[in-house]
């Protein structure tokens, strides 16, 4: 069975379902592309794909060592290139509520967003910027 359906609406727009869902995601071209900027564009999918595979595999990473992350939150940053046009850079800023995690819980975490499927299905040319912050809750 197919993943998802894509329709081409016309003015550099379309649209995306997640055909188990019904889930739609719509996509815009971006400004500096001849785009309207109105929704995400592919490449900012792209990126926000990193961001949210990494929080999901650390949050099963987490539910393991019975650890609760709710509340982590990613910043992602895309940097594109040229010739050809390309998404050649992605900043990831995640920051992690510390409830009291150990060392070695808080090394899981890291490794397993490090690791999560996007991460390991980008191209290795792409540059991964990844910082991982630990904060405490007030």
């Amino acid at each position: 069975m197919a993943t998802s359906e894509l329709i081409y609406e016309g003015e550099l727009r379309c649209k995306a379902t997640h055909l188990q869902s019904d889930s739609i995601i719509v996509t815009d071209a971006p400004t500096d592309n001849q785009g309207k900027g109105q929704a995400f564009s592919p490449t900012d999918l792209l990126a926000t794909s990193l961001g949210v595979c990494m929080l999901t595999i650390m949050g099963i990473e987490a539910n393991k060592h019975n650890v609760n992350i709710d509340g982590a939150k990613i910043s992602i940053t895309k940097y594109m290139g040229t010739e050809p046009r390309r998404v050649i850079k992605i900043g990831v800023e995640a920051q992690i509520p510390n409830r009291n995690l150990s060392d070695r819980q808080k090394a899981a975490l890291i490794e397993a967003g490090i690791n999560c499927p996007v991460a390991k299905s980008l191209h290795p040319d792409l540059i991964q910027d990844v910082n991982i912050h630990y904060f405490l809750e007030v």
